[in-house]
């Protein structure tokens, strides 16, 4: 039996195969380059090759895209006849959890993978974006930090195991050593675009705009390019830019960069989380909301995954497009009444979410602010990161303004000041609460 190049066993596979299959694997963990064609040539070269089916299923799977889950579902014949070894059956299973929407099955599952083979990168890397997915900070931390005991800079793919444990120290706070390891991991591979996004995340988090801008723009042409990170990093540009008070920049990006002309669903949620944060500053986005709904609307029924459902929600409200917002309403309750990971996603944060974005768009700003205060401390529970989750802190801010809740917004500026001392947006609203509080 063949050996992949980390050592693992794997069935059905001759060297070209194998070889494909490590292209593509290397093309999903660093976030750049395409790994779909590689894979399919690893699997039209030898259709028995195990990996390279249980590859291409989580490749349809990790997209959060609701069609993903029945092509993957189709993938399990093959995956099932080929799977020789116990770890290639451990994953045909894994992968009929994930494509059934049993979000925690599939995690763990990847968990006792990777007790028994610490260096199965692609269990690895699922796991990772699992826990992202699940908004679960320690495990996104300690799922790799269990396994590179088994790692050393002489295996192929050790800069993305760095990577993702910076991603999951910067998760839980350790900004200093996530900060570190990303950049180590990004010496040994400047195209790794995820360990490139980790350090973005710490200067986000630790409001460093001015060298997130450099950062951002000084390693462009590393992550720039047609992989799976590219719009979520131009994204993390752009919130650096909107930090700075530069609106204009930030809205020229979004026009350059956010509105391809098939983007996949996670390039939808960064656009509606621009032009959100846009809106709230006060931005005009003209017809982009418009553009968006239209976007966002094929996937209004599908009830796969509450943060999609909410994203969605906010281009729907945002556009005046209320049977939209509806059918995304009428799809999360669906959701929560399931069997799935996402029911409880749906019940605990994306409804009530989904309902603030509703009152927030029919200018109900009191509504907004009773049902976002008590979600902050829960909306992790529905996944994405801090960083992304922060829209709803800024939402909360904006309704509190507009309903006039002076002594609310205060305190929220000072909190926020509290993380982000050097934050104009945070220094805008205490402004804003004095003025208030002055013209009362």
């Amino acid at each position: 039996m063949r050996t992949d190049n980390r050592g693992l066993c794997v069935s059905g596979a001759d060297r070209p195969a194998v070889d494909a299959f490590e292209t593509a694997l290397a093309r999903l963990v660093r976030g750049t380059g395409d790994p779909l064609a590689p894979c399919a040539a690893a699997v039209d070269r030898c259709p028995d090759f195990a990996m390279a089916h249980v590859l291409a299923a989580y490749l349809q799977l990790c997209g959060t895209d609701a069609r993903g889950a029945p092509r993957a579902a189709a993938m399990l014949p093959d995956l099932r006849r080929t799977a020789q070894s116990e770890r290639e059956r451990r994953h045909a299973a894994v992968v009929a959890a994930y494509a059934g929407g049993d979000l925690d099955a599939a995690s763990d599952g990847l968990d006792d993978i990777l007790v028994e083979h610490p260096r199965d990168l692609l269990a690895l890397h699922q796991g990772h974006l699992l826990d992202l997915r699940r908004g679960d900070a320690r495990n996104l931390r300690d799922r790799v930090a269990r396994v590179r005991h088994a790692w050393s800079p002489a295996l192929p793919g050790h800069h993305a195991v760095l990577a993702m444990h910076a991603f999951g120290l910067e998760e839980c706070g350790d900004y200093g050593q996530a900060e570190d390891l990303g950049r180590e991991a990004l010496a040994m591979e400047p195209a790794d675009a995820w360990a490139h996004h980790a350090v973005a995340h710490v200067m986000e988090m630790q409001g460093r705009r001015s060298e997130g801008i450099a950062w951002m723009r000084e390693r462009e042409d590393t992550w720039a390019g047609d992989g799976s990170a590219a719009v979520h990093n131009w994204w993390h540009l752009a919130l650096f830019l909107l930090d700075g008070e530069r609106g204009d920049e930030a809205l020229a990006l979004y026009d350059l960069r956010l509105t391809g002309p098939a983007p996949a669903v996670t390039d939808l949620v960064d656009a509606s989380a621009l032009l959100w944060r846009l809106a709230l500053r006060g931005v005009d986005c003209g017809q982009r909301w418009q553009g968006l709904a239209d976007r966002w609307a094929p996937f209004v029924c599908d009830g796969w995954y509450a943060f999609n459902d909410c994203h969605a929600m906010m281009a729907f409200v945002a556009a005046g497009r209320w049977k939209l917002a509806e059918q995304a309403m009428a799809a999360l309750e669906r959701s929560a009444g399931g069997g799935t990971s996402n029911a409880a996603m749906s019940r605990e944060v994306g409804m009530p979410l989904a309902r603030a974005l509703w009152d927030f768009g029919r200018r109900d700003y009191g509504a907004a602010v009773t049902a976002l205060r008590p979600l902050r401390s829960r909306a992790h529970r529905f996944g994405g990161s801090h960083a992304q989750r922060d829209l709803i802190d800024l939402t909360l801010l904006e309704a509190a303004r507009r309903d006039g809740q002076t002594a609310l917004l205060r305190a929220l500026a000072h909190e926020r000041l509290s993380v982000r001392a050097e934050s104009p947006l945070a220094r805008r609203y205490l402004d804003l609460a004095a003025d208030l509080r002055g013209a009362a």
